[in-house]
């Protein structure tokens, strides 16, 4: 097999393409080929932008007929090394991007659906969506830059899905090119439909290994008429715990986001994030970041927030709290929040997990996670937060002070085995939302052997028979035939 395309099949590529949707050049791929967190650099001898569905299908037509890899890429905003090429001899993999699949295709507020194409940025939906009074639920740190067909690929979550659920539950169609060029056509904005299987489900999650998306017709809501977002303390998890049991019983349908913040975590963005500040100025070692949305305007929403915050300061649920005056306070307690990562990689090397475990298990978890930390790595520092309401903690370990960035990273998989090892014996995945890419493919095969992963792999089989879609990602076997 050659290791690199002729220039025959790259001529062929920039006659569908044109200029525009293909480069060659080293330094322009470079960006590419390397994943955010750059634990993974890979390479591949050109990058494949199509600019409609056709096009993509007649690219993916010559890469099947020749066996050429494929690895989907949207904004490469990923943590698990999904969106790279894997980097090995003997199999050229060219990337194919999303980025100028970007039209907004139609916005329907009377069915509440809008229909964009896969390189369309997180935030301009969003906004697209906000100029018709409406709202798209979608909300992650990465949103100004991220694109919803890699979104969809790992069936994202973020900071709403107490309320609107993940991804998966925000998609109504899809448009799919499958490997061997034929379009699956299931752009539908159908909130019921039994025409036997639910195809689109096969595509969400599957981390482009089953096929590219091209577009999606996704679920739109009302606008929120008020908004209320608290930062509060408790002296512990189970606290929180408490807390959000409290919440539910108080605020019910309306609360939409609760998340938990440990004081490393809190502590490193006060460090490395210009213009941040502490919200409460306090040495509380957990805090809780709630938010209600109402379809009351005016000052409901603060109102409601205020008085189940004023009762659990009054039974002692929370030590201290602040409510939000005004936008700008809003965005700052968010800022805070969505900033975390960013301040753990300035912070020098780190071992990150991504578990989710049920809701009544999070402090057993936290409690045994940081027990092993502390014992196997003197001196770590553990930076835990997280999507408390739904049972999705970020677990992520900070090199020692004393010790070099690579004897720590050596580290990982070691420590990361344990660490899943402890989400899986609560009930819970080593895989909340980030998705398994590269990083986590032998933790899919230890965690979830068996007839579960039998039938991921015949799945794969029936859809991408010679494998070429995103080869080396989510599964390891059966590739390269």
């Amino acid at each position: 097999m050659q290791t690199d395309l002729g220039p025959s099949i790259l001529e062929r590529f920039a006659e569908i393409v044109g200029p525009a949707g293909i480069v060659t050049d080293a330094t322009a791929l470079a960006p590419a080929l390397t994943e955010w967190r750059g634990l993974y650099h890979g390479r591949s001898p050109a990058l494949l932008a199509p600019a409609t569905t056709a096009e993509a299908a007649a690219l993916m037509a010559i890469c099947h007929a020749e066996r050429i890899g494929v690895v989907p890429q949207g904004g490469n905003t990923g943590l698990v090394g999904g969106a790279v090429p894997a980097s090995r001899p003997g199999r050229p993999e060219i990337l194919l991007s999303a980025r100028r699949l970007t039209t907004i295709r139609e916005l329907d507020p009377d069915n509440d659906t809008i229909t964009v194409e896969s390189g369309c940025v997180l935030a301009d939906i969003q906004a697209a969506a906000a100029e018709a009074n409406r709202l798209f639920p979608l909300s992650l740190a990465a949103e100004g830059s991220c694109q919803i067909g890699g979104n969809i690929s790992t069936n994202a979550g973020g900071t709403n899905v107490l309320h609107y659920g993940n991804t998966r539950d925000l998609i109504m169609g899809l448009e799919v090119v499958l490997p061997d060029g034929r379009i699956y056509a299931g752009l539908r904005g159908l909130r019921k439909d039994n025409a036997g299987y639910d195809l689109k489900q096969l595509f969400i999650g599957a981390e482009g290994t089953l096929g590219f998306i091209t577009a999606a017709t996704c679920k739109l809501f009302a606008q929120p008429r008020s908004i209320a977002t608290a930062w509060v303390s408790v002296p512990d998890p189970a606290a929180a715990i408490r807390l959000y049991a409290a919440a539910r019983e108080w605020l019910g349908e309306q609360l939409t986001a609760l998340e938990l913040i440990n004081r490393e975590a809190l502590d490193l963005v006060l460090e490395h994030i210009d213009g941040t500040r502490d919200p409460l100025g306090a040495t509380a070692g957990w805090a809780v970041l709630l938010e209600l949305s109402c379809a009351e305007a005016g000052s409901a929403a603060d109102d409601r927030l205020g008085a189940f915050l004023g009762n659990a300061l009054d039974e002692g649920q929370v030590t201290d709290g602040m409510l939000a005056q005004s936008h700008a306070q809003r965005a700052d307690l968010w800022r805070v929040r969505h900033s975390i990562s960013e301040a753990q990689r300035c912070a020098g090397a780190g071992i990150k997990h991504d578990i989710s475990v049920p809701v009544s298990r999070i402090g057993h978890f936290l409690q045994l996670a940081t027990d092993y930390a502390a014992e196997r790595v003197p001196g770590v520092r553990v930076v835990a937060f997280g999507h408390m309401g739904d049972g999705n903690l970020h677990f992520n370990l900070s090199q020692p002070a004393d010790m070099p960035p690579d004897a720590f990273v050596a580290l990982w998989e070691e420590i990361s085995r344990h660490i899943h090892g402890l989400a899986a014996d609560l009930g819970g995945s080593f895989s909340a939302e980030h998705g398994v890419g590269r990083l986590k493919t032998g933790e899919l095969e230890r965690l979830r052997g068996g007839v579960e992963l039998d039938l991921m792999r015949q799945i794969k089989q029936a859809l991408d028979p010679r494998g070429i879609m995103n080869p080396g990602a989510l599964l390891t076997a059966g590739h390269d035939r």
